[in-house]
């Protein structure tokens, strides 16, 4: 059985913020949750977080996901005191193979290939996560026998002169034995300068206790990199969003500055799709081959069909386009916005919960929510459909081949006929019948000899 424990109940002073550490976001989600999605991957059979400061902050940022258990570490003395505290809530040990991964809320960015490495690693043993780095100064060194089995983990101010040119460091994540793991953290003790039960004792203890300890590394070391302050934050949101971009660069997106390009979710592209400068993509957004999405958009779980363009800053969320489509730019497309073929949405145009027909066009400062529009019509400028009371929402359909005016409102529930015109500034309180001309105002008129009023002299 396979339990994956998850620290999360440090402070973050450096964070200088009242939201826990752990809630913090990288790549569009609290890094807990990144650690969290990177462990299910593994389908363990149990998933503990322990949790310390915000605790209840924390709890409640995950309430809806069942699979999470919670031990509480209150006060904290260290890392091995935290994964103590979640020896009650681990699952087997009653076979060998039964094992226990420690991971880190603020090491949001390890992957499951290399998880999956580290289980490979532990075997018959334990398996730590090492990183080998060019500058190791500060870090813990892996001392290895002549095997090269790991013997010791040795702090760097305890270090000899000759463990100082060691280049391969501790990065805290291991998969150890269940059952000799609930052993080892019974026999630490906090007899060190910090007066701290330190998880990385268990492995000297593993080595005295002939278990063998072996050594797995990640593929990238943007993996291992921890999160203590805004800065540290900052630089591995750029690594991670550099790695995305590069991925998509190889599979023959092109991307007008791969620096200024953010990814907080998935991205799934055709052939030749184009992305321009300070666009962000979240939650689930595919592009059919040959869209092309403008300078500074956000796209939120979006579908584009073949051939569309989304023009400059215009934003996306919740809605389809089929191809050929032209939106913005400045559009908005909110949740429930469905876009037919060859339709346009202009500038400064705004879809709520509605269904815009194939060839259809809203190409100017226009509203359309809680409506079905047919094809081939024509929304003039500044069309609104007046569609909630204050209390409920009305529906408006547009049927084929209507022509809506200018500066036109659409009082809802109402229909417009196939083929219908509504005149400029006409208000709709009534169906318009189909292939008629339908206008509210009233008749101009002029007034002879008027004069427009003048300033009273001194």
């Amino acid at each position: 059985m396979l339990n994956i424990v998850i620290l999360a109940a440090g402070m973050g002073k450096r964070m200088q913020s009242d939201l826990p550490k752990v809630l913090h976001t990288l790549a569009g989600k609290p890094m807990l949750a990144q650690v969290i999605d990177s462990a299910r991957q593994l389908s363990p059979d149990r998933i503990i977080v322990v949790v310390g400061h915000g605790a209840d902050a924390v709890k409640k940022a995950f309430a809806d996901q069942t699979d999470i258990e919670y031990a509480l570490q209150q006060p904290q003395y260290g890392t091995g005191h935290a994964v103590q505290q979640a020896l009650p809530l681990l699952v087997g040990g009653e076979q060998d193979s039964d094992t226990t991964i420690v991971l880190y809320g603020d090491v949001p960015l390890v992957q499951p290939a290399t998880l999956k490495r580290l289980l490979q690693a532990r075997a018959d043993g334990m398996a730590v996560l090492t990183e080998t780095l060019q500058d190791p100064t500060g870090y813990g060194r892996i001392v290895r026998n002549d095997s090269g089995q790991v013997q010791r983990i040795v702090e760097h101010k305890d270090a000899t002169e000759q463990e100082h040119k060691i280049c391969e460091v501790n990065t805290g994540i291991l998969a150890a034995p269940t059952a000799k793991l609930k052993d080892w953290l019974g026999r630490i003790n906090n007899n060190n300068a910090q007066g701290e039960y330190y998880l990385t004792d268990t492995i000297a203890l593993s080595v005295q206790d002939n278990v063998p300890v072996n050594a797995a590394q990640p593929d990238a070391n943007w993996e291992t990199l921890g999160v203590n302050s805004r800065v540290q934050q900052a630089q591995l949101e750029r690594a991670w969003q550099a790695e995305q971009a590069q991925r998509l660069l190889t599979q023959g997106v092109t991307l007008a500055d791969p620096a200024r390009f953010d990814l907080r979710g998935t991205l799934e592209c055709g052939r030749d799709v184009f992305i321009d400068v300070g666009c962000v993509f979240e939650g689930h957004v595919t592009l059919a081959d040959g869209v092309r999405v403008g300078p500074h958009c956000v796209l939120r779980n979006v579908t584009l069909g073949a051939g569309t363009q989304v023009e400059a800053f215009s934003h996306l969320e919740q809605a389809t386009a089929a191809e050929n489509v032209k939106i913005g730019p400045y559009a908005r497309l909110r949740p429930g916005a469905e876009l037919a073929a060859d339709s346009h949405v202009g500038n400064f145009v705004e879809l709520k919960k509605t269904k815009l027909g194939q060839g259809s066009k809203a190409n100017h400062l226009s509203y359309l929510g809680d409506a079905v529009i047919g094809a081939q019509v024509n929304i003039g400028a500044g069309t609104i459909t007046c569609n909630y009371d204050g209390v409920n929402k009305f529906k408006t359909i547009i049927e084929d081949g209507a022509f809506i005016g200018s500066d036109t409102q659409l009082v809802a529930p109402v229909t417009v006929g196939k083929g219908a015109t509504l005149g400029a500034g006409t208000t709709l309180t009534k169906d318009a019948p189909a292939n008629k001309l339908t206008l509210s105002r009233t008749r101009q008129t002029t007034v002879e000899n008027w004069t427009r009023p003048a300033k009273k002299q001194d």
